[in-house]
């Protein structure tokens, strides 16, 4: 008969075991061609097409969950609705998708995030969450690095110094505020990539005109930060679009294309 006792366990080693292996990832990841901040559709997206592409990529989200506006679906109703283009990048996920008629597609959102986080993972992109982008370092007027603390930190109001990040490029995936063109409008005196040199902000929910908007305004909104999904439209002044998500797949899609296009040249 099989023996199904289970070994003997130390919680000591238990502890070791889970600090050096921490230890060694995220030491490894403290120099990296694409950190993205915020691990939101677009997020996760962009660091799946870009370690496919063998660029190295890190994720950092101040939440414990991954997921950020999909993994709720439409108000708590966990599924998600995506359009023609965004059917082809879930199919080609792999994930279960069911047509509702008149172009328009639903998909389960617990399994749209996790297949997405998973799909990433795989590829190389590490995650990190319950870490906040509290800072950026910024070199003769580029950034080029996040400055970075736990959420915890932050939320309890410590004072307790970040540690830095070095990056090639960021992205503000950070959804209504975009939280990284934030620190750098209010503590540099340079202009952002923008009409009025501001963040120009979200504007009403208008799906049809944003889901198009999203991936027009998915570029590089600060020398060396790119902006996708939601925050690109509350960048450039644009509409939200609530529960559909096929421009949010794109727009990662979109964004990991100009940043390797940047970094093969």
């Amino acid at each position: 008969m099989e023996d199904h006792n289970i070994m003997s366990l130390d919680e000591i080693k238990i502890s070791r075991a889970i600090l050096s292996r921490f230890t060694a990832k995220f030491s490894d990841c403290l120099e990296l061609d694409v950190a993205i901040v915020g691990a939101g559709p677009s997020g996760l997206m962009a660091a799946l097409c870009l370690a496919r592409k063998g660029h190295k990529v890190a994720v950092f989200e101040r939440k414990l969950s991954i997921g950020g506006g999909m993994w709720g679906g439409g108000m708590m109703f966990n599924e998600i609705v995506v359009q023609e283009q965004g059917a082809v990048i879930l199919r080609d996920l792999g994930i279960s998708i069911e047509d509702a008629g008149d172009g328009y597609y639903t998909a389960d959102s617990v399994e749209c995030t996790s297949t997405l986080t998973s799909l990433a993972c795989k590829a190389g992109a590490r995650i990190f969450n319950l870490m906040t982008m509290e800072d950026v370092m910024v070199r003769e007027n580029r950034v080029t690095g996040l400055v970075i603390n736990w959420t915890a930190v932050d939320m309890a109001g410590f004072h307790v110094d970040p540690i830095t990040v070095r990056s090639g490029y960021i992205i503000d995936s950070t959804g209504h505020d975009t939280e990284v063109l934030r620190v750098i409008q209010n503590k540099t005196s340079t202009r952002l990539l923008t009409d009025t040199g501001e963040i120009m902000g979200e504007r009403s929910m208008w799906a049809e005109v944003a889901e198009n908007t999203t991936l027009e305004n998915t570029r590089e909104a600060y020398p060396g930060v790119f902006v996708a999904g939601m925050a690109a439209n509350a960048a450039f002044g644009s509409f939200r679009m609530g529960p559909i998500l096929g421009g949010m797949l794109l727009s990662g899609e979109k964004v990991a294309e100009l940043i390797h296009e940047r970094l093969s040249s």
